[in-house]
């Protein structure tokens, strides 16, 4: 197993059952499974019967040998298997409704998201396990308010669904994991919120007024006006907002209040 693709594989049934679990598949379903590995969480996946099971493994050898791993599969059960990178495979599928699963390499966290968000038809729901600070972070609420919060959380309602120590994987990672769901939502003006909350987040001590007037078009004294007609306070720094004061400020920003 080539360690530069920063697998850990998890061995614990109990906390392979909640991962499938999470996703609540149906009969009906398309689940797509982000780095199958051994199958461990696949087999899990099967037990549900979904109507169709993509597995997307970036290792060739992996890849190759998943189908030995597996458990009977239904015959009412159509499983593929993509050797690729998920990061490249997931905008080529063109898949109008499913669901998407995976105990995913930490490394490629961030970027996973990223692609999510951009994706014209986003999974339904997605559950991830992913590195528990990170899970901590992108659940974040008033007073730790975060970056990785508020551009995830404008896209997707999350929550985090259960823990999972190091020493249940093999080999064990450095630090211990959470289980995520994301149900995807829809957003308006997404180009001007995320313009938004990288301004208001990269200098993260600075008050909210100090941080916008980097953009607004007024001097201070009208902004300062603007923000308390809408209700916010010009002294409050970025983690203390919560969503609807942020989606806020981005329609000041569309309207060229501020």
């Amino acid at each position: 197993m080539p360690r530069k693709l920063g697998q850990h594989f998890l061995e614990d049934k109990e906390a392979l059952e909640k991962i499938a679990a999470g996703l609540e598949i149906k009969k009906t379903d398309i689940v797509i499974e982000i780095g199958p590995g051994h199958g461990e969480l696949t087999n899990h996946l099967v037990e549900y019967h979904p109507k169709k099971i993509i597995a997307i493994e970036k290792d060739k050898y992996l890849a190759e040998a998943l189908p030995r791993n597996l458990s009977s599969l239904s015959t009412n059960t159509e499983f593929k298997i993509i050797n690729a990178d998920v990061l490249k495979a997931l905008p080529s599928l063109r898949l109008r409704r499913y669901k998407l699963i995976g105990n995913i390499p930490f490394y490629i966290t961030g970027r996973l998201l990223r692609v999510l968000s951009e994706l014209k038809n986003k999974p339904e729901i997605i559950v991830l396990t992913i590195q528990k600070e990170v899970a901590e972070r992108i659940t974040a609420q008033p007073p730790r308010m975060n970056l990785l919060a508020a551009i995830t959380q404008f896209w997707t309602d999350s929550e985090i669904i259960g823990f999972i120590p190091r020493q249940n994987f093999s080999p064990p990672p450095e630090v211990d994991s959470a289980i995520i769901r994301l149900f995807p939502k829809k957003t308006k003006n997404p180009d001007q919120y995320y313009r938004l909350v990288k301004i208001l987040f990269k200098q993260p001590r600075k008050t909210i007024l100090n941080n916008l007037l980097a953009i607004s078009k007024n001097h201070e004294e009208r902004t300062m006006e603007e923000l308390k007609k809408a209700g916010l306070v010009p002294s409050s720094r970025p983690q203390n907002l919560n969503m609807k004061m942020i989606i806020l400020l981005a329609s000041l920003l569309k309207n060229d209040i501020l």
